[in-house]
């Protein structure tokens, strides 16, 4: 990292349930997987374990023909991608991160081909992306925090993490990073109870309260 970034200033953030609401998105594709596959699994049942990598979330359903179902919903996702919307506030609370001075990374379980255009739209500069199908595990396995921190030169202890899962705080725990969980997601948090947002401006608080020697640009936000 560069000598005259403060490495504290390291924020990872997970996509779905976080920056973007998917949900709408995620219901159609599974209605498709439903029609396609004769799956009467309810989207609540999927639902329940988002975070998880999608090969993951097939064997806990106990669901076979794992390619077949991923091709459909991959499809079907794109398809119905233009029912995803920014959560209110999000982008205008990165850019104040930015302003301030914080490198901010993305670690998902969302494939790059369905993440990017979402990302796209928030108008950020993201110095890292983590996404499944490259090296190591996926959540709640700590390897794609690491390798993020990897990426932008930062120790675990100088990193938060930003999910809305019970498996996005199991990942930051393992990986030895403090975690927020976003109380406007889709999830709820797990055990011990963390710190919990309640509204992306809430990040702001929460974060410059552990940094108190970071001001963030005066004005930035109300």
């Amino acid at each position: 990292m560069e000598a005259d970034v403060d490495p504290r200033h390291v924020l990872l953030l997970d996509l779905d349930g976080v920056l973007v609401d998917t949900r709408p998105v995620m219901e159609s594709a599974w209605k498709a997987v439903q029609e396609s596959h004769g799956i009467d699994v309810p989207f609540e049942e999927y639902e329940r374990h988002l975070g998880r990598p999608f090969n993951d979330i097939m064997e806990r359903l106990e669901l076979t023909d794992v390619g077949g179902i991923h091709a459909i919903y991959s499809r079907a996702s794109m398809a119905a991608a233009h029912l995803a919307r920014q959560f209110d506030g999000i982008a205008e609370v990165l850019h104040a991160f930015v302003a301030a001075d914080w490198r901010l990374g993305i670690v998902t379980s969302k494939p790059l081909d369905r993440a990017t255009p979402l990302l796209a739209q928030l108008g950020c500069p993201f110095a890292t992306v983590r996404v499944p199908g490259g090296q190591g595990r996926g959540k709640p396995a700590p390897d794609p925090l690491l390798l993020a921190l990897v990426d932008l030169g930062a120790d675990p202890a100088h990193g938060t993490y930003v999910g809305d899962m019970a498996v996005d705080q199991e990942a930051a725990r393992r990986a030895g990073v403090s975690y927020i969980h976003a109380g406007w997601g889709y999830g709820c948090p797990g055990t011990p109870t963390p710190e919990i947002a309640q509204s992306p401006k809430d990040l702001l608080r929460l974060l410059d309260a552990r940094h108190r020697d970071t001001a963030f640009v005066e004005g930035s936000l109300p």
